[in-house]
């Protein structure tokens, strides 16, 4: 794969395009199961505790978040195209047990198998564009499109499964099966991805060079797993030579989603139980705040490409601060709706600028595994979140998690503001 400077060159690739659809499509099924069909399947059909619901998402979650540094070290050594179709084959197999499976254990597994094949999605498609990027790392109007895909995915799955389930009379049979196509489609999308990625810097051919003259003669069975060995024991002896970020990096990483994991859980609860919205009203909120983000991130990622990310990030942080903490304390519905839109606009400037930070601490050896590890990292912010946000909301009060969220996001301003500075350690990691 050819790195690229130019912006709109990524957005037309055909590398692009494949990892775009790709991540549209399983973001959908990821919606539809986890939002609008799995909650109520497991509880009205199938009778199942809210704690067994609960278990059940939690390793969803943590399949996803412990083979994303995985994937993303593997899509450099045997390529997109591999790593992706045996990932998706994972997510289409969830879906087969989700519909022949009734017990409690059956569905706790599906949905670990369905984590673990979704964990690759947001590590390729990172070190893709990071690769394709070349050296000026003009690659906000990208990471807007890939946020686009993912919000679009993850808004449609749930309307669209919701709508074909009144036409179905709640027929969840029909439903899985339309998933089971999805994942059919989205696992041929992903043929189209390019095999073996060659970035520059190129370490995996040095890597295979190295272990032939180790192992030149009389392979055994044991050859593949010590090559294997020596492959990781490499990847991360270079990890730790040529990852050299401030510190404050990885705290950073973790509250963008512990943020969000603090809110998910208590949105619709608190819209609902204290500013008694209804649901109808409810899904309007819904559409008026991630529409905003859905429209607004593409040009925001331009503006990004063009200004950098600092400004992006400053003003995002304190407005989505300023906008949660206003929320936690308003019964207004008008004034609900612009609070709600203001913090639309405050992640369409957030999500694209932050990638695209992130991306310029990625050094050129070992895109895929750092950024799995990144995004692991960042994504264990989402399994606390809840937790945390439970604790606040039976043991404080109902606005505590929105107030918690905005402290958070006003540390993040402070965390930015630094590492805008000062991105990089005064000396090299030992």
């Amino acid at each position: 794969m050819q790195t690229n400077t130019k912006p709109a060159k990524i957005l037309r690739s055909p590398f692009f395009i494949a990892m775009w659809l790709t991540l549209f499509l399983v973001e959908i099924i990821k919606g539809a199961l986890l939002v609008a069909i799995l909650p109520v399947y497991m509880d009205n059909i199938l009778g199942l505790s809210a704690g067994v619901i609960g278990v059940a998402f939690a390793l969803q979650y943590l399949g996803d978040n412990l083979f994303r540094a995985p994937s993303g070290w593997a899509a450099e050594r045997i390529g997109f195209r591999a790593t992706m179709v045996t990932a998706l084959i994972c997510t289409l197999i969830a879906v087969i047990m989700i519909i022949f499976f009734k017990s409690a254990f059956g569905l706790a597994v599906a949905c670990l198998i369905l984590g673990i094949g979704t964990a690759p999605l947001w590590p390729c498609a990172m070190t893709g564009v990071t690769a394709m990027s070349g050296p000026q790392n003009k690659n906000g109007t990208a990471m807007g499109a890939l946020e686009m895909a993912a919000l679009g995915g993850t808004g449609l799955g749930p309307i669209g499964m919701n709508w074909l389930l009144e036409r179905t009379n709640h027929d969840y049979r029909t439903i899985f099966l339309v998933l089971m196509g999805v994942a059919v489609l989205v696992i041929l999308v992903a043929l189209i991805l390019p095999g073996r990625v060659i970035v520059e810097g190129e370490h995996t051919e040095e890597d295979s060079k190295r272990a032939d003259m180790k192992y030149p003669a009389k392979p055994n069975i044991l050859t593949p797993f010590i090559r294997l060995k020596n492959s990781v024991q490499g990847t991360l002896q270079r990890v730790r030579s040529t990852l050299n970020v401030n510190p404050l990096v990885y705290p950073a990483l973790f509250m963008q989603s512990f943020v969000i994991g603090l809110l998910s859980p208590v949105i619709t609860l608190y819209t609902r139980t204290d500013l008694h919205i209804s649901p109808n009203l409810y899904s309007l909120l819904l559409i008026a705040g991630g529409g905003i983000t859905v429209i607004a991130l593409l040009p925001v990622g331009k503006m990004v490409d063009r200004f950098g990310t600092a400004p992006f990030l400053n003003i995002g942080f304190l407005m989505a601060a300023v906008s949660l903490f206003a929320f936690s304390s308003i019964t207004s519905i008008p004034v609900v709706f612009g609070v709600v839109m203001l913090v639309g606009v405050s992640y369409a400037m957030i999500l694209p600028a932050w990638n695209a930070f992130v991306a310029t601490l990625i050094p050129k050896g070992e895109r895929g595994a750092i950024w799995g590890f990144f995004l692991t990292l960042q994504g264990s912010g989402m399994v606390v979140g809840p937790i945390v946000s439970g604790l606040l909301w039976d043991h404080i009060s109902h606005p505590a998690p929105f107030i918690g969220s905005a402290v958070v996001m006003a540390g993040l301003a402070v965390v930015h503001y630094v590492l805008s500075r000062k991105p990089y350690r005064t000396a090299p990691a030992k």
